[in-house]
């Protein structure tokens, strides 16, 4: 594809899938696999010379914050860490008031943060696109690398089958939200409390494009029958730590094992969008085994940040 056509989605926010078009998401993964072909080829592509992204983190983070910054780099221009603790909306100043400093500065701002209607917040005032890097709603950016590598994988999406296992989460609701786009079928086994919102499910229903599914169960072994791809997180995320024991406890039976595994597809992969706490959600020998595609799932999250940053900015 040629890099530098125009393309509809530039200066667009990237906050919820709920706002792209199935063709849309299509284009960025497009993008992230010819991207990822010409740096693996040492072809430069300096798409975003001379220009700044501002990347405020409110959130721990590895994979977001080194695959922004390293995107930003390969594509010429300048990704810039900025910690709450050094910035004055650490010390109260308003969102509206970051927005708009922010904006004037850079070419693109990416949040990771704790409250959603931040981040909406931020693009309602800032004059450029902004970037979801994770919220407690959802992780939109984690979301395109996972189709990526599952499109790297089985050579297509549309008729797959992913089944998801534990907590339905930020990253579940992305997952419903993608699966929803490129017309996936989705299972998702979580105990009665733990399932995905109510509107995440409403909003993946009203997104589907041709073949896609979306179905929440229980029981782990009917999500896993005939999967395609077998997904987990931890059980215990960012915030939640106080909840650790109640949550290992009511999760317990959702660990992805050697024997969900079997019950999956010969040639099923196997996800985690890391960190993984070993031994709970998931077990070491399905994490180190052959069907684990979960380190190429972690690079791919720069491939798919480029892609993102290259039709915004």
């Amino acid at each position: 594809m040629d890099l530098n056509q125009e393309n509809s989605l530039r200066g667009k926010d990237y906050i919820s899938l709920t706002d792209y078009k199935p063709e849309e998401f299509r284009y960025l993964l497009d993008l992230a696999v010819e991207l990822k072909a010409r740096q693996k080829k040492g072809i430069p592509h300096p798409l975003l010379q001379g220009k700044t992204l501002a990347m405020i983190f409110q959130k721990a983070s590895t994979r977001t914050r080194v695959s922004f910054e390293v995107a930003m780099y390969h594509l010429g221009g300048l990704g810039m860490f900025l910690s709450s603790n050094d910035l004055q909306i650490g010390r109260g100043e308003p969102i509206q008031d970051t927005a708009r400093v922010l904006a004037s500065y850079s070419e693109g701002i990416l949040i990771r943060t704790f409250s959603h209607q931040e981040v909406i917040s931020l693009a309602r005032h800032a004059k450029v696109p902004v970037i979801n890097g994770l919220t407690d709603d959802e992780h939109p950016t984690q979301a395109l690398a996972d189709m990526l590598t599952i499109l790297e994988a089985k050579g297509k999406l549309q008729g797959l089958k992913l089944a998801y296992f534990g907590d339905g989460n930020n990253v579940a609701v992305s997952l419903i939200h993608a699966c929803a786009l490129c017309g996936m079928e989705i299972v998702l086994s979580c105990p009665e409390g733990y399932r995905p919102p109510e509107k995440a499910l409403a909003q993946g229903e009203a997104m589907k494009a041709p073949g896609a599914r979306i179905t929440v169960v229980q029981d782990p072994k009917e999500a896993a029958a005939q999967a395609d791809v077998l997904y987990t997180d931890v059980w215990t995320s960012m915030g939640q730590e106080k909840e650790s024991a109640i949550r290992l406890k009511a999760l317990g039976g959702y660990q992805v094992n050697d024997e969900l595994l079997k019950l999956a597809k010969p040639d099923a992969i196997v996800l985690h969008c890391l960190p993984a706490h070993r031994g709970e959600e998931i077990t070491d020998s399905v994490m180190e085994g052959p069907q684990s595609k979960i380190f190429e799932e972690a690079e791919n999250r720069m491939h798919a940040h480029k892609a993102i940053l290259a039709a915004l900015l």
